[in-house]
């Protein structure tokens, strides 16, 4: 695998991850803008080795942030109960009426 097809997979593994951890998507863009210059910023580094340790640092860096119950969409197999960003329905049956 070449290092641009490695590199783009670590940025959408990030990304992917980011949004695991944020409650709504207007607070995952600022962090999906910050990852991104993260991963600008170390564009033009054309060295092998030091391609090899960038890559390998940040393959540590998102194993060790991996969120223990990351989202799945709720058609997925092993779904999310709810869907993201939505209030949990209330279970508590009505009160009784008396007529």
């Amino acid at each position: 695998m070449s290092s641009k097809t490695a590199v783009l997979r670590l940025y959408r593994r990030s990304l992917k991850l980011s949004l695991d951890w944020a409650v709504h998507r207007y607070l995952w863009r600022g962090q999906a803008l910050y990852i991104r210059s993260l991963f600008e910023a170390n564009k033009n580094v054309t060295e092998p080795r030091l391609q090899r340790n960038l890559i390998k640092e940040t393959e540590e860096l998102l194993e060790k942030w991996k969120h223990p119950d990351p989202y799945r969409p709720p058609t997925a197999p092993g779904g999310s109960k709810y869907e993201r960003n939505m209030p949990c329905p209330i279970l508590d049956p009505p009160p009784k009426m008396h007529v």
